[in-house]
């Protein structure tokens, strides 16, 4: 520190800049300290009034642990609930962080509960069980207890549901660790008894048809995630003739759909969404509205599932709901034989764009295109610059490749084989990285087709280049595929599939491609 004193003294320039450095670095810490000091003061507000109305709750209380259940009168829990919903944002963080800091276990008390119960060895059975009995209930959090209450409110069930929405984003703007860690297993608990009260045995499968509620079809509408509903007769088309929109509600949510599953009854495995949701389907020309023709019903393509509730994230809805409604459907129609999603590729495009910049910066690395790819582009894109992959990159992400026939063309085989590439090999936590793969494939589906120009929508052009997936479900095997890719992450992939990433393992390093199936 001496030596860079001298040194800072014999140069007043720089000298200044350090000062005016070292002040401006002062202001933030002071800033940063005020910051931390005004929201541990929020926190605190927010303890005092959990303590002044569920004090035997809190950690420090000495009633915690006596009791599995500590009795509290309905309006108490109500009162917490309203004070809640009363709060802007920021308080609703502070509330969150003050009822898992004060909330949760106490480490002494399971300490004590572990010893005791470790001095009972070689006693009585009894006596061991009442030590057990102790020990789980130390290591039952306050907060857990007062879920438990508010779930037995009118609206209780949903006020969590909500809670834990709220929960998920203030996780994401944690900066303590200590904080975050408390938070996180305050939702790790809130999840678990979301897990039980949603569980498939407690859910109501409902179809939805136009005679339905308008406040059931609103929200349909609303709630549409893959493929927005544009007007009335939009919806009208969606629930209507060959098509079928079902939903699960829970008795505590009543006329709120959880999970929306939409399906188009046709003769075969439908590969272009706009066939389905832009136009009336071609097998109900020329009968009768309202009226279906069983026979025709061969095929049952799962064209949009939607999870409306955040807070229900992480609880496992989407399998049950396919499921309930092919038992639904195959009892409606017994000849259909063939069921299948005709799925969005999310996060394609700005993978294969995050891999072209990566071949830009190598002109070498022909793991994306090849050679001959490359001459192929700088062709339809009518352009001999070497700067053939940064014009592609753009027209990529401005669309404007769909416009030309001849790009079109050019671009069908190399976008094919990395989507393939994309869907089957790349991976996160040896899952596979795409999340709606993931989805189907756990479920126990089969990877069976990838549909060039399947939905050619600005929405599926942003997504994937226009492109879509077809995830097959052979009813006879769906128990075995779902085990067997949870437990070793194998992908069950058709010919088609693994031709495709086949085609491109010879120019890119891609790891193992499975024995085609």
């Amino acid at each position: 520190m001496n030596s860079m004193r001298k040194f800072l003294l014999s140069r007043p320039g720089k000298l200044l800049v350090y000062r005016e450095i070292t002040n401006v670095d002062m202001a933030c810490k002071a800033r940063l300290m005020s910051s931390s000091s005004r929201r541990g003061s929020a926190v605190t507000t927010q303890s005092q009034f959990l303590e002044a109305k569920v004090p035997q709750l809190m950690s420090n209380s000495n009633e915690r642990g006596n009791q599995h259940s500590p009795w509290i009168p309905d309006s108490t829990v109500q009162e917490v609930c309203d004070h809640y919903q009363g709060l802007a944002d920021e308080g609703k963080s502070n509330f969150m962080s003050a009822v898992a800091s004060g909330m949760g276990v106490r480490h002494d008390k399971i300490l004590t509960e572990a010893s005791q119960l470790q001095s009972q060895v070689g006693r009585e059975d009894a006596a061991i069980l009442q030590a057990e009995k102790r020990l789980r209930l130390s290591l039952v959090p306050g907060y857990s207890t007062l879920f438990s209450h508010i779930s037995r409110l009118q609206g209780g069930v949903k006020f969590l549901v909500d809670l834990r929405a709220d929960l998920l984003d203030h996780l994401l703007s944690q900066q303590s660790l200590q904080n975050e860690a408390e938070l996180k297993a305050l939702n790790d608990t809130l999840k678990d008894l979301l897990i039980g009260w949603f569980a498939a045995g407690m859910l109501n499968l409902e179809r939805v048809m136009w005679s339905s509620s308008c406040d059931m079809l609103e929200k349909i509408s609303q709630y549409e995630a893959v493929h927005p509903v544009r007007n009335w007769t939009d919806i009208k088309h969606r629930v209507g003739p060959y098509r079928r929109c079902f939903v699960f509600t829970h008795s505590s949510m009543p006329n709120e759909p959880l999970v929306i599953l939409h399906t188009a009854l046709t003769r075969d495995i439908s590969a272009s969404i706009q066939s389905i949701v832009r136009k009336q389907n071609d097998i109900a020309v020329g009968v009768k509205s309202g009226e279906e023709n069983p026979e025709e019903a061969q095929a049952a393509i799962f064209y949009s599932i939607t999870s409306t509730q955040k807070g229900l994230q992480g609880v496992e809805l989407g399998n049950h709901l396919i499921k309930s409604v092919v038992k639904e459907l195959q009892s409606e129609f017994p000849s259909m034989h063939l069921f299948s999603s005709l799925s969005p590729i999310p996060g394609f495009r700005d993978w294969l764009i995050s891999q072209i910049n990566k071949q830009v910066k190598d002109e070498h690395n022909t793991s994306l295109f090849t050679s001959q790819e490359l001459d192929s582009f700088k062709s339809a894109l009518n352009i001999t610059s070497p700067q053939a992959l940064s014009t592609l990159k753009k027209v990529i992400v401005t669309n404007e490749w769909v416009k030309s026939e001849s790009l079109v063309k050019s671009l069908q085989s190399p976008l094919m084989r990395l989507c393939a590439r994309y869907l089957y090999v790349e991976k996160r936590r040896k899952m596979a990285l795409n999340p709606v793969a993931n989805f189907h494939l756990r479920n126990g589906a089969t990877m069976w087709r990838l549909n060039w120009l399947g939905d050619t929508s600005p929405r599926g052009l942003a997504a994937s280049c226009g492109m879509m997936v077809n995830y097959r479900y052979y009813l006879e095997n769906t128990s075995s595929l779902s085990q067997r890719y949870i437990e070793t992450q194998n992908i069950k992939a058709s010919k088609q599939i693994l031709d495709l990433v086949g085609n491109g393992s010879s120019n890119a390093d891609m790891g193992t491609v499975n024995s085609k199936l």
